[in-house]
């Protein structure tokens, strides 16, 4: 008998959310990180008093009754909405565009002013099928939207020029004609009061966790622990990338704590959508919980080409490492024992609440 039924590699909402339903089925799981700290990409630090989310923003959001029911059993949320600023060369813009953001561009104010600008934009422009971001972006929203609030900020992001960029990115740009900030399109949202760490601490609380742990150094004994293995890194990684590797974008951040500024900039997220700055946001953090006290602490967040050994933050979901990636998942179905799931064993970017229904839904499918 093996001492327990599953190893889970990796402490993040995936991994234990799978280690919290399975321990309720009366398994025994054994949850193992790299990093000194469970909670992976959500994990909060508090500094100062501030929960400070110290792998960008996260913000909770769902249209699924089922999976905010569900996470509400672990923490009670805040009625924080997202309504983000873009900032382009110290001209201030509402997120998503909507009529204030329209307003404050072209003087207009009514919503047929806003379509029949961008219809005159879009004509100008005259791209019948969008082959690049570029051409996609003008045909949805026209040239001014595109110059000051999508094209530099993009680039910087992907770290491409936009006209080599494909289309589908964008494809689904929120374009509003109503006076609404209201980032997400979702009936729920919020962040859970304390931080994460409250709902992830519950979900392992009767788990054993070790940290500070490579799996992929300690395999063989670590496989030797358990039945079967849940594993929530880079599925490349898993694989010593021997089909080679898989494209992915990282990030940096940088964190400033300021003990005599109360308010730094009035709101949790501000775009910045041009070249002049290297960062493309600045997270205010206490403004997520509504925290009034003294100080405050901002993240500068920095795009960055992925490297070997890099922290892999998003996926670069093109045609080549979608091909590359279906490899991997071939290679994988030759171990029956060896379960992935999360955003980078599915080489997906997921939302959080997509990645809880994700994780529910291969309990489910476990015999």
């Amino acid at each position: 008998m093996k001492k327990y039924d599953y190893v889970i590699v990796g402490a993040g909402l995936f991994g234990a959310t799978f280690a919290y339903e399975m321990t309720k089925k009366g398994k025994k799981c054994l949850v193992v990180d790299r990093r000194n700290h469970i909670g992976g990409n959500i994990y909060c630090k508090n500094i100062n008093g501030i929960n400070v989310h110290q792998y960008g923003a996260h913000i909770f959001h769902t249209s699924d009754k089922e999976i905010w029911n569900y996470v509400n059993q672990f923490a009670e949320f805040n009625n924080y909405v997202n309504s983000p600023i873009a900032n382009y060369k110290g001209e201030l813009y509402n997120l998503p565009f909507n009529m204030n953001t329209f307003s404050k561009l072209w003087n207009v104010q009514t919503p047929e002013q806003a379509k029949q600008k961008i219809e005159e934009q879009k004509q100008e422009y005259g791209v019948e099928n969008p082959s690049n971001l570029e051409e996609q972006a003008i045909s949805l929203v026209g040239k001014d939207i595109y110059e000051k609030l999508v094209k530099e900020y993009t680039e910087k992001q992907w770290g491409r020029d936009c006209k080599d960029l494909p289309s589908f990115i964008i494809k689904r740009l929120p374009v509003r004609f109503t006076f609404d900030n209201n980032y997400f399109n979702d009936r729920y949202q919020g962040i859970p009061i304390g931080g994460y760490n409250v709902i992830i601490e519950k979900m392992l609380e009767k788990c054993d966790v070790e940290l500070n742990v490579d799996y992929l150094k300690e395999r063989e004994k670590y496989d030797s622990m358990a039945e079967k293995i849940l594993y929530t890194g880079m599925i490349d990684e898993f694989f010593n990338y021997q089909l080679g590797n898989l494209e992915y974008r990282s990030l940096k951040f940088e964190n400033e704590v300021y003990e005599d500024i109360d308010n730094y900039q009035g709101v949790a997220v501000m775009n910045y959508t041009s070249h002049e700055q290297a960062y493309t946001r600045i997270i205010e953090h206490k403004h997520f919980e509504f925290n009034s006290c003294k100080g405050t602490i901002i993240t500068k967040e920095y795009p960055k080409d992925w490297k070997l050994g890099d922290e892999a933050y998003y996926p670069v979901n093109d045609e080549k490492n979608m091909k590359l990636f279906e490899q991997y998942q071939e290679l994988a179905k030759k171990y029956p024992n060896i379960l992935f799931g999360g955003r980078l064993g599915n080489y997906k970017y997921y939302d959080m609440d997509k990645v809880i229904k994700a994780s529910l839904d291969l309990v489910a499918n476990i015999e």
